[in-house]
This record gives C-alpha cells, sequence and structure tokens, in this order.
C-alpha cells in the first residue's frame, strides 16, 4: 500500500466522497481539463492466470481524455498545434498523474508520453503513456567476461543482470559511475572500472580477474550501502579486477572509492590496491589501507610485494562510529612527466554515517622517497581485500584536479543522480552471461520469467524487482479488507484445474568442466601513428559467441610478453619500446572490439615490434564448448493422488546454470501450484488510490459465497469520467488454497466404467441358451442377460 496521510483515509472510509485528481504534463497542470482517465497494471505472463503473480514485467499504461479551455483541445494539442502549447503532450513528455478524495490525492502513475490522437471537430484530444519501461528502449547490452568459466564460479546473478539493464538506463540503485562516457576530450574524466557488487563481481565497465569460492562470501541486502552490499565470511576475502582503460599514471589526477558498513564485519581491515605496470615485469601500486578498530588510514606508494614509503592519518570518527562509510583516495601525479619517475600527492576521503564529509586533520602528503616514486608505468589492475560489507566500487581517470577544493557535493555526486530502484536478494547463479537482444525492457521481461520473478515500476516511478520467494509465505494480516458489505460491488471466483501443477520440472545448464579457451588469434595489418593528444580508435572484428576481452598489455623490449598485447616503438621502423605514455582502453561494441590509443607525451609512437611488423595482437576467448542440457523436478504425491499428474516443464533457458538454482524454481513453482488456488476476478471495489500490485487484500463476502481470505493483488484498472465516481477493478489470486481435498461423503465414480468388458457376448449367450424360446419364457430383460452374475465373456 502507498504511504498517505490521515486526511485521505478518512475521506475513503467515509460515507461520501468526492473524487480528486491532478494531472501534470511537461509540469504543466491539466486536471482541470481531463474529460476521463484509465490507468491499467497487471503482471504479463507465460504462465496460466492462476500463476501469474510468480513471474512476469508489469507496465502501468495511462489513457487520458483532454479537453480544450475555450480553445478546442486538437488546435491546442495535436500533431500540428503550436509548440508553446503541443509540446505539452509531445510523444516523450513527462506525465504524473495523481487520484484520491476530498481534495487529497497520492501518485497514481508517473512516464512519459507514447502517443496522442486527436479527433477533427471534437473537444478531445487522446493521450496514452507508458510508466518507466518507457525509459528503458534502449538496445539491451551484457557484458561477458570468461572469467566465470575460468574459475568455475559463478561472475554474477540474474538480479546483477536487471541491476545493469536498469543502469543503461539511467535508472541506479546506488550511485553511478563518474564518467561513464568514452569522451572525445583526454581531459575529461572517465570511469575505468565500476562494480556495484549487486549480486555479481561482474563489472560494467572493466572486468573481474580474479574471483573468490563461493562459499566464502555472501550477497546482503539488509544493512548494505544503498541496495546489495558483497560481505565476507571471513576476514580478507580478496577479489581483483581489470580495468577497461589501462591509463598512464604519471600527469593526472585520478581517485579510488568504495562505499562500506563497517557495522557488519568479520574483521577490522580493509585494502583497495591500484597496481601498476612497470617495465621488466615488475609492479607498483598506490594502496589504501583502512584500520577500523584504531580509525588509521594508511596510503602506501611503492612496489608490489617490495618496499614502499606510508603516509598515515589518524581519524578518532571512523573507530568510534559504526555504519555506512563512503571511503577512497585521490592521487595527484601532475609534478611528474611522462618517461620519467613520478611523485604523487595523495589524500584520502571520507563521507561519515552521519552525513558528516570528514576532513583529515593534516594536508595532502606528497611523496618524495625514493622507494615511492613510480617509474613509467600504467594502470594494471584493481585488488580488493575487505573484512567489511562493500558495495559500489569504482576508480576513475582525471577526476577533480585540485585536492584541497574537493566539495563534499563532488565526492557524494549530490544533484547528479537519485535512486531509481529497489532490487531483491540475488538468485540465480551465473557461470556465463546469455546473450540479450532487443530494449532493456524486453531483457528484463525474459529474465523475469525465467527466473519467477516480477518487474514493475510503481506509483512513483520507482523500479521494482522481487525474487521468488516473494509470495511463498502466506502473509500475517492485509493492507486492506475489502467487504461485500461496503466496498465489493461485483465478485466473481474461479478455480480450474489449469491452476494445479504438482510434477514441476526446470531444465538447467550443467556448466561443469566447461572452461575458456583462445580463439583465433587476430593480428594487426598496419603499423599506425599515435600522436601526441589525439585519441586513435580502431575497431577489429570478434565473433558472436567470442567472450568479451579486456584492454591489451603493454609490451616493453626488456621482458617481452606474447599474447594480447600491444608494443609502442619510438620510430615506425621499431626504435626503442616506450612505456608509461600511452593509455589503452578497449570496449566491445557487437561485432567490434574498439582499442582506444591517448598518447600523452610529446612525440609520436607506433604500434610496432622491435623487428618493424605491426605490433597489436588480439588474443579473443570462447568457451571450451557447450553446456550440457539437465532438468530437476519437484513434485506433490497427494496433489497427484486429488487432481492426477499435472505437469508444468518451464522452457529451457540460458539464465538458469545451475542445479541448485533449477531444484528452488521447480519448488517455488510447486508451492504455488500443488493445489489449485482460487483467482477472484473482476473485483470491482470502491475506489481506493493507495492500493498497489503485490499488496494484500482481505475479501469478505457475506452475501454469497460468504468468503473471508486473504488474497495478492495481481491486476488493477481505474477509470474515471468527469463529474463521476473512480470505477476500480481488482484481479486477485489466493494466498493459499483451501485446504486439501476430502471427498467427505463421496464415493468418487472411477474413470472407466466398471460395467466394460464384463457383459456376455451374443456367442456366450447362444452357447448358454438351448433355444430362443427357453429365453422367451423366462421373461429376462435384455440388461440383465448381458449382466447376468457369473458371465464373465
Amino acid at each position: 500500500m502507498q504511504d498517505s496521510d490521515e486526511l485521505l483515509g478518512a475521506a475513503l472510509a467515509a460515507p461520501d466522497r468526492t473524487p480528486a485528481h491532478a494531472t501534470r504534463l511537461g509540469g504543466r497542470e491539466l486536471g482541470a481539463q481531463i474529460q476521463s482517465w484509465k490507468v491499467e497494471r497487471a503482471y504479463s505472463t507465460d504462465l496460466p492466470e492462476a500463476l501469474r503473480a510468480f513471474s512476469g514485467s508489469a507496465s502501468a499504461q495511462l489513457e487520458l481524455l483532454l479537453g480544450g479551455n475555450g480553445v478546442p483541445a486538437p488546435l491546442l494539442y495535436s500533431a500540428w498545434a503550436g509548440r508553446g502549447t503541443g509540446d505539452a503532450v509531445r510523444p516523450g513528455q513527462s506525465v504524473v498523474h495523481k487520484a484520491g478524495a476530498n481534495g487529497r490525492t497520492v501518485p497514481a502513475f508517473r512516464g512519459t508520453v507514447r502517443s496522442r490522437t486527436a479527433a477533427s471537430g471534437s473537444d478531445t484530444v487522446t493521450v496514452q503513456a507508458l510508466d518507466g519501461a518507457e525509459r528503458l528502449r534502449g538496445p539491451a547490452q551484457l557484458p561477458r567476461p570468461y572469467h566465470g568459466l575460468r574459475y568455475g564460479r559463478p561472475v554474477a546473478s540474474a538480479t546483477w543482470c536487471v541491476d545493469e539493464l536498469l543502469r543503461q538506463g539511467g535508472i541506479h540503485s546506488c550511485p553511478p559511475p563518474r564518467g561513464p562516457a568514452v569522451a572525445e576530450d583526454p581531459a575529461k574524466p572517465f570511469t575505468v572500472l565500476y562494480a556495484s557488487l549487486h549480486g555479481g563481481f561482474n563489472a560494467s565497465y572493466g572486468q573481474p580477474e580474479t574471483l573468490p569460492a563461493p562459499a566464502s562470501y555472501s550477497w546482503i541486502r539488509d544493512g548494505a550501502p544503498f541496495d546489495t552490499a558483497l560481505m565476507p565470511k571471513a576476514a580478507g576475502l580478496e577479489v581483483s579486477w581489470m580495468p577497461r582503460s589501462r591509463f598512464v599514471v604519471a600527469g593526472k589526477v585520478f581517485q579510488a572509492e568504495l562505499h562500506v558498513n563497517t557495522a557488519l564485519s568479520v574483521g577490522s581491515e580493509l585494502e583497495l590496491k591500484l597496481v601498476l605496470d612497470r617495465s621488466a615485469g615488475a609492479f607498483g601500486n598506490y594502496a589504501l589501507n583502512v584500520y577500523f578498530a584504531t580509525g588509521v588510514v594508511k596510503i602506501t606508494s611503492g612496489t608490489v610485494d617490495g618496499g614502499g614509503t606510508v603516509a598515515s592519518w589518524t581519524i578518532p570518527k571512523l573507530a568510534s562510529l559504526k555504519g555506512v562509510w563512503h571511503l577512497g583516495f585521490t592521487v595527484d601525479t601532475r609534478a611528474g612527466t611522462t618517461g620519467a619517475s613520478t611523485p604523487a600527492t595523495v589524500y584520502p576521503r571520507l563521507t561519515a554515517p552521519d552525513g558528516e564529509y570528514v576532513v583529515p586533520p593534516t594536508a595532502p602528503y606528497t611523496f618524495t622517497e625514493a622507494s615511492a616514486l613510480q617509474p613509467p608505468s600504467e594502470l594494471f589492475q584493481v585488488n580488493l581485500k575487505t573484512d567489511v560489507a562493500v558495495e559500489c566500487l569504482q576508480v576513475t581517470d582525471r577526476s577533480w584536479p585540485d585536492l584541497t577544493s574537493y566539495t563534499a557535493d563532488e565526492w557524494e555526486q549530490r544533484g547528479r543522480w537519485a535512486r531509481g530502484a529497489v532490487l531483491d536478494d540475488a538468485t540465480v547463479p551465473l557461470f556465463d552471461l546469455p546473450k540479450v537482444s532487443g530494449s532493456q525492457w524486453d531483457a528484463i521481461t525474459e529474465i523475469a520469467r525465467a527466473t519467477l520473478s516480477t518487474a514493475e515500476f510503481d506509483e512513483q516511478g520507482v523500479f521494482r524487482w522481487r525474487g521468488p520467494s516473494r509470495f511463498q509465505s502466506v502473509p500475517a494480516r492485509p493492507d486492506l479488507t475489502v467487504t461485500t458489505r461496503r466496498d465489493i460491488a461485483a465478485l466473481t471466483v474461479s478455480e480450474e484445474i489449469d491452476a494445479c501443477r504438482n510434477y514441476c520440472e526446470q531444465p538447467y545448464q550443467d556448466w561443469t568442466g566447461i572452461s575458456h579457451t583462445f580463439s583465433d588469434t587476430v593480428t594487426d595489418t598496419v603499423v599506425r601513428e599515435i600522436r601526441p593528444g589525439t585519441p586513435v580508435e580502431v575497431a577489429y572484428a570478434v565473433a558472436e559467441d567470442e567472450l568479451d576481452i579486456g584492454p591489451l598489455q603493454i609490451e616493453d623490449d626488456v621482458a617481452p610478453i606474447g599474447g594480447h598485447r600491444v608494443r609502442f616503438g619510438s620510430a615506425a621502423t621499431g626504435g626503442t619500446s616506450v612505456k608509461g605514455r600511452v593509455t589503452v582502453g578497449s570496449r566491445r561494441d557487437g561485432p567490434n572490439y574498439i582499442v582506444r590509443f591517448t598518447n600523452h607525451g610529446t612525440a609520436s609512437v607506433w604500434t610496432v615490434t622491435k623487428d618493424g611488423k605491426p605490433s597489436v595482437q588480439i588474443v579473443p576467448q570462447k568457451r571450451t564448448g557447450d553446456p550440457r542440457q539437465r532438468s530437476y523436478a519437484w513434485y506433490n504425491a497427494n496433489s497427484q493422488l486429488h487432481y492426477g499428474k499435472q505437469v508444468y516443464q518451464a522452457p529451457a533457458t540460458e539464465w538458469v546454470q545451475q542445479r541448485q538454482a533449477a531444484s528452488d524454481l521447480s519448488f517455488a513453482m510447486l508451492d504455488a501450484g500443488r493445489y489449485p488456488v482460487p483467482v477472484l476476478g473482476e473485483v470491482e471495489v470502491l475506489h481506493d488510490p493507495r492500493i498497489q500490485l503485490g499488496d494484500v487484500v482481505r475479501v469478505v463476502d457475506t452475501s454469497g459465497a460468504m468468503l473471508d481470505t486473504l488474497a495478492w493483488v495481481v491486476g488493477i484498472r481505474t477509470t474515471c469520467a468527469s463529474g463521476a465516481a473512480p470505477q476500480q477493478t481488482l484481479t486477485l489470486r489466493g494466498t493459499s488454497y483451501n485446504g486439501v481435498p476430502a471427498d467427505a461423503g463421496l464415493t468418487p465414480d472411477p474413470p472407466v466404467d466398471p460395467g466394460y468388458g464384463t457383459q456376455r457376448t451374443y456367442s456366450l449367450i447362444e452357447a448358454q441358451n438351448a433355444s430362443l424360446d427357453v429365453l422367451t419364457t423366462s421373461r429376462i430383460s435384455y440388461r440383465e442377460l448381458l449382466n447376468a452374475p457369473g458371465s464373465a465373456a
């Protein structure tokens, strides 16, 4: 139920009420010109109607009949109307509709206009609008890394995929990437890694590199900083990612950040490390270490598994105040130049659970020690080691240029985003992400149907994803009670055998033994000049079945590497190798693997091997084979005894990739359908604008079936004409079945007539009677003759 105030509650409970509504189009209030309105919401699924609450998407639709204001409506709002008035109802325009009684309203619809139709010669323009699903009409794309196959461990979940599709449509459940777009200007901020950790290690930008064992962590929602967080089960949980851009370290400002809940911990430490690729096979790092028990924050610059220098700050509040912290650090390397060892100025950034932007007690620290200077290098990997719940990790290249003027609003991205989605528990683990097609809404609908989940936008425009456990427990109390004495004008109760599913089978893909391997190597045919300050993008073809790969690793002459690589030479004929001067990024765009080179030096370099050949070598990844198709089934023998075997075989889908997930889904369907649950259709009730899909309604019928039961709302249709009371029709599904059949006092007839095959044949009658006269004299009836005792044929 939607929240409301006491005045609206009293108005809806009063014997008499006056309908109220408010409608804004393009932010302009046009409620007084609305001749009629209709809002419809219902789950769409391939399942029988009685089971549809457990699966599918719901997209609300609003239809308005809009009149004029002294001027005919077509003149004001048709497709050819002047922009001054017509733009208020143009396709794509915003629509907000509220409804209520006695001057009090609550949200009823939020979306955008899809169409407008003007009837010439009338005073009516019909406007049709769709809710937030209209925002998800962009092409659906999902990152498909090979690392889940590499380790035989889940890399994502169905919930993570939904969250990623929402993010692509501009709908966020946690702070978004700071610089998601690939900008032409190489000075603008750019997100090189973004991992929401909303039910998966897969990254929107970048890729997971190493994955922990599933037994070592869980995905939690209670206590997550925003929606879903990674929760370690033991101290020191480790995971790592590769960025989508191997940016050069020198001459810029970059930062790394994440959100944690220190009240949910199995230890007291966290480490976020940026690993740098130096020459000769060596690696450096910048690392943030946080010690929550003591309130100490350290930033290290040095060599991986070697020496370095540590800057330290003590922040007492970090130890004394448990809760959600926003942590990170900024690295300023502008004092150095490309091609030489680089000093860095570093500074931690923190926002406390009470919202305070905590300023460290001392100024930024500048590393000048020889052990802290970083030779020419590029970002190679991002490592996380945590004892606390973590969410929303990201690394930004070219961030805010001035460390001391960096504001709290900039750090928190205030005013840049609003939370528009609420997820459910992460279920249905994925080792390999399925290919998706169509729009983002199409893909979300497909996932909902495959995983017995529901997807919808509520009246306030917030997207809500609910998993298969949503309807598995009977609610303790209803959100609303409706009775035939006052609220219900019409009620139809139906029960059908199609609502019974007592043998439920769920196919799944078995990925056991499937790994990844190298595909055909792609070698460039051209030596390319990369001039200073001018990004160069090159598209290389990849096959549809090939998985996503990261950016090329940069080779040097001291420690040559093979595989996925590029070498930059100081001359077109080969020259000497160049490190720490060129940023190499990559992205997948359909059939193309696009590489972006940006030269931050002062002289051109070339993509050339030591002996003068093109040096770009791309090594795609693919899986070693196809998974085996298996299935898992649950059944209920008692239900089969009463209703016979009623099978439900879920469609085979790529979204179920684990035996346990198949078992859970199969059991959820069996739990929903082992006995037919009644459907209460066309329940006409007094309009209550607070009712939402998924609410629990107590239905009390004292005039017909003497019914008193709880039911879920799975469909809502509300219509209202000007001057009339709104009419609201609900479709309800019972929360439980009406007990196990007892058939008391009944002796059900068998499915086959017991007399079939027991009647005497003509030849037997002839053999048992000497003549027709004997039968005539006995005066036996024809039926008695056929069914005489002991007369087996």
